[in-house]
């Protein structure tokens, strides 16, 4: 089961990328069924991220960063890079995707993928606003392209 997830937040403007990418993917999926291929809208829930990821073979996840890079530049990371496990807290706003990948992989053992990758895709602007800008845009239909592929080779 290959499991893509897109996260971010639609009002923030490149932060939404992740979240654009999993809707056009679900876009793909409703004219092109392939039943071993979930994609969720996980939005800004690391929970979720965790709880959606349970039981794939293969995960994708898809965000914004912000790392000082060219706007749009695309970052293929291997998830085991990203995980880290969660501060205590009592707020799980606190808890992000990359705190679902280590929390996941300890309490889910062995029905958590071990085959992540994060498409992290460097944002121009992350203040309020609902559209990307141009070049997160393309970098967002390279993304969905490349993931296309990967879902048709995952038949």
């Amino acid at each position: 089961m290959l499991t893509i997830i897109g996260c971010g937040n639609l009002n923030r403007s490149d932060d939404a990328v992740g979240v654009i990418v999993a809707q056009q993917l679900q876009n793909y999926l409703a004219q092109q069924p392939h039943p071993h291929v979930r994609v969720y809208d996980c939005g800004t829930a690391g929970m979720e991220v965790m709880f959606q990821a349970r039981g794939s073979t293969k995960l994708i996840i898809v965000d914004a960063s912000a790392t000082g890079s060219d706007a749009g530049a695309i970052f293929k990371v291997p998830g085991k890079e990203l995980e880290a496990l969660p501060e205590p807290s009592y707020n799980l706003h606190d808890f992000r995707w990359d705190n679902a990948l280590a929390a996941g992989r300890q309490i889910f053992k062995d029905e958590f993928p071990q085959d992540v990758t994060v498409y992290l895709i460097e944002a121009a602007n992350l203040g309020f606003g609902l559209e990307l800008t141009p070049a997160v845009r393309d970098a967002a239909d390279s993304v969905v392209a490349e993931i296309t592929t990967i879902i048709q080779q995952n038949v």
